[in-house]
């Protein structure tokens, strides 16, 4: 009798310890699966699509510098690899895809796969920076100066990249002053292309701190023009 209750008691704790390592399974999961709701893409978030587009500009810079090699590429490319690093980190902070990339024209490439040379909309995206020397781009905006329109429908985003106010671009070359106006808020900024990327107009930080509007990552009603 004494043996059955024994018995008996080691049953019930059995039962008992597999409920709970059960039940700590199933809470974990319905965890992990929350929070893998709660992150957000490019095709849900103005933020995380321009994130997603910052990255994939640069990855497609570097592809380009890789396919076609200079004197200076390496020193690019190690650059380049530092921004995407801080993307990402950007991506993390937001509650985005961490990795997600999306190429000027193009659909979202999740884990950072970006297409090398870009796409159809940007030919030019795989093209070396060459030799420029790179030009001191003035800070502030310009007031009523005016140029051609060029790139109509484009959107602009961020490098990533520090420094003074400056862009790159993969339709004029080094040295070329463009007008980037935000028609959201009305406000502008004068820059001039220092290097190469996968977008009409790629501004760094600094310059996209002086059009952008409080938390985006991306100008969808913009406006850019070639003023010298």
């Amino acid at each position: 009798m004494s043996r059955r209750r024994t018995l008996s008691r080691k049953k019930k704790i059995a039962l008992a310890v597999t409920a709970v390592a059960v039940a700590g399974s199933g809470a974990f999961a319905l965890a992990a699966t929350s929070n893998a709701a709660n992150v957000q893409n490019a095709s849900n978030s103005t933020v995380c699509k321009g994130l997603a587009t910052a990255l994939g500009n640069n990855e497609s810079f570097i592809a380009g510098q890789k396919a076609a090699p200079d004197a200076q590429s390496a020193a690019r490319i190690a650059n380049r690899e530092a921004v995407i690093a801080q993307i990402k980190v950007q991506q993390e902070a937001s509650g985005c895809q961490v990795g997600e990339s999306v190429q000027a024209g193009g659909a979202a490439q999740p884990g950072g796969a970006a297409q090398a040379g870009g796409s159809a909309q940007d030919p030019q995206a795989s093209q070396p920076a060459g030799n420029a020397p790179a030009t001191t781009a003035p800070a502030g905006n310009t007031g009523n100066a005016s140029g051609q329109q060029v790139c109509k429908g484009s959107t602009v985003t961020l490098s990533g990249e520090a420094g003074a106010p400056a862009a790159s671009s993969n339709q004029f070359p080094a040295g070329t002053r463009l007008k980037v106006t935000n028609l959201d808020n009305n406000k502008s900024t004068t820059v001039t292309v220092t290097s190469v990327s996968g977008s009409c107009a790629l501004l760094n930080n600094a310059a996209f701190e002086q059009v952008r509007e409080p938390g985006k990552f991306l100008i969808r009603r913009a406006v850019i023009e070639k003023v010298g």
